[in-house]
């Protein structure tokens, strides 16, 4: 007996990714989930991948009989109106031609999303057969002005004879309009049209893709989401290089936190490190210690005409603080960049008003 295993891509790579095993009737004889702490055990299973249609545009467009390179040219010429990036960057999967030579099922989607979601599957031990997007999951209406709807999370993937996309729940009446919604509910229904779907895809994301990539296992490890296109759907729009941006500011904040645990302990135990350590060098000596800070200040407030030093301390866990008055609240920023021509940066914590003068308590820290 012939087994197929259709596995759900998770919004972010944290999530478990369910999957279903059907027979070629499409009956389901196992259930449960991948993870990344927890890789298929039987890679050799077909399977066929189905992923969040939010990032992927589905259009049903008149294209030229040709080979299929050229088909994919005509249709990226078609959809560049609808883009948010380079053609070129888009991967195009043509659906099967219509008996009656009629518009033809076209799947865009980023090609370097397209490389994160395999390289993703890849990590779980997957090797898809096909890659198909959610929103062609629902069965095609009966009939005009109808839609038909599947919920995938907080998206739902919507259907209809020439249509075909994945929005948000709460924005499903302004997509639909005048067309009928008609759910698709319960875990038996739902199960029905993903093994459809996994023993005739619709569409196959993966016959876009020009040449076989490794798989980049640990990159996935470290990844927190799963989202990232060139598309724009009727109603997201979404960069092309977000994936690897946040994979590369996830590692950075790894790396920096790693700093911060080795080179100062004790705000890397505090809930938020780095305000924590701004907060520390807002108050931490100047250059050449208090002294030095002083006398920068002392400098600064007899540049600017009518400013008058009315207060000064200085202590290790508040830094060197003062209360400055001065004529006009313009005089603050002639202050500031006075003791910062010295290298020291002054910060301000209160200014108000008072008979006439402006005052503000300040704090000389450094390097500005």
């Amino acid at each position: 007996m012939t087994q197929t295993r259709l596995v759900l891509i998770p919004p972010t790579a944290a999530l478990p990714a369910p999957f279903l095993i059907v027979d070629p009737r499409g009956r389901v004889l196992q259930r449960g989930s991948l993870s990344l702490e927890a890789p298929d055990p039987t890679p050799d299973l077909r399977t066929v991948a189905v992923a969040p249609g939010a990032d992927v545009l589905v259009r049903w467009l008149d294209l030229p009989v040709g080979g299929a390179n050229q088909v994919r040219a005509a249709a990226r010429w078609a959809l560049k109106g609808e883009l948010a990036g380079d053609p070129e960057r888009l991967a195009v999967a043509l659906g099967p031609t219509g008996p009656d030579g009629g518009p033809r099922l076209v799947a865009a989607v980023s090609s370097v999303l397209l490389e994160a979601w395999l390289d993703y599957l890849r990590a779980l031990g997957v090797q898809p057969a096909a890659l198909v997007p959610d929103c062609l999951t629902p069965p095609v209406p009966e009939a005009e002005g109808q839609l038909n709807a599947i919920r995938y999370g907080g998206d739902v993937a919507l259907r209809g004879g020439a249509f075909a996309a994945s929005v948000q729940a709460d924005l499903v009446a302004a997509v639909a309009g005048d067309r009928r919604v008609t759910w698709i509910d319960g875990q038996e229904a739902v199960e029905d049209r993903l093994a459809a779907t996994a023993l005739h895809p619709p569409v196959d994301l993966l016959t876009a893709l020009v040449r076989p990539r490794a798989a980049s296992r640990g990159g996935w490890r470290l990844a927190a989401v799963l989202a990232a296109a060139v598309v724009a759907s009727p109603l997201v729009l979404t960069l092309a290089h977000a994936a690897r941006d946040s994979l590369a500011a996830d590692r950075a904040d790894r790396r920096t936190r790693a700093l911060i645990a080795e080179t100062w302990p004790e705000a890397a135990r505090a809930d938020d490190p780095i305000g924590e350590i701004q907060r520390r060098l807002s108050v931490a000596p100047p250059p050449g210690g208090f002294t030095a800070g002083a006398a920068a200040l002392f400098a600064a407030v007899e540049q600017v005409e009518g400013a008058e030093l009315d207060g000064l301390s200085a202590d290790p866990e508040q830094g060197l603080r003062a209360t400055v008055s001065y004529p006009a609240f313009q005089d603050l920023d002639a202050l500031r960049a006075a003791v910062e021509a010295g290298g020291l940066g002054l910060s301000d914590t209160s200014t108000v008003e008072d008979g006439g003068r402006v005052v503000s308590e300040v704090i000389v820290g450094g390097p500005a």
